[in-house]
């Protein structure tokens, strides 16, 4: 069984983990109002993983026979100045969930909770790969100006995303 603490700060996870689904679906709304299938694609998707990464934790915390207490969701920001500011928002987004997932993992090792531990290696993991992803369509962003040739391109590149 799990700890009160630990459950809490998991339950507490699992919320942050829909906003930040909630933030993603908010964001491909926005590429869908501009025409940008490509981009919206490849957030609806993120938006997806983000679900994928809630009930991970869901599971993991019903599993070790502990409460699920479902928290409030905030309301995502609708409107974007431009693409880059959008995924610097993904970037600083992404960021922030790494450490979230980095002081809950502190958290399991400090109250001895191996086996949390244990189930964090895989969002700490994933984390990497998230902050990698976000940081190259970023920098094609930045390289792409406002060149709508390359903006389109990378659209289309983006839609790709199985």
């Amino acid at each position: 069984m799990l700890g009160k603490e630990i459950q809490d700060a998991l339950n507490n996870q699992i919320k942050n983990e829909y906003f930040a689904s909630y933030t993603y679906l908010s964001m491909a709304a926005h590429c869908e109002s501009i025409n940008l299938r490509g981009f919206a694609k490849w957030l609806r998707k993120q938006s997806s993983e983000e679900l994928e990464h809630a009930m991970k934790l869901f599971d993991y915390v019903i599993d070790r026979d502990a409460q699920i207490v479902l928290q409030a969701i905030e309301k995502p920001q609708t409107k974007y100045k431009s693409l880059t500011d959008m995924f610097q928002q993904v970037l600083d987004q992404e960021r922030e969930v790494t450490g979230m997932i980095n002081k809950l993992y502190e958290k399991a090792i400090n109250e001895n909770d191996h086996a949390t531990a244990v189930e964090l290696h895989w969002f700490i993991r994933e984390q990497v790969e998230e902050e990698k992803n976000a940081t190259e369509i970023l920098d094609k962003l930045k390289f792409a100006g406002d060149n709508s040739s390359a903006i389109l391109l990378l659209d289309s590149q983006l839609g790709q995303r199985a």
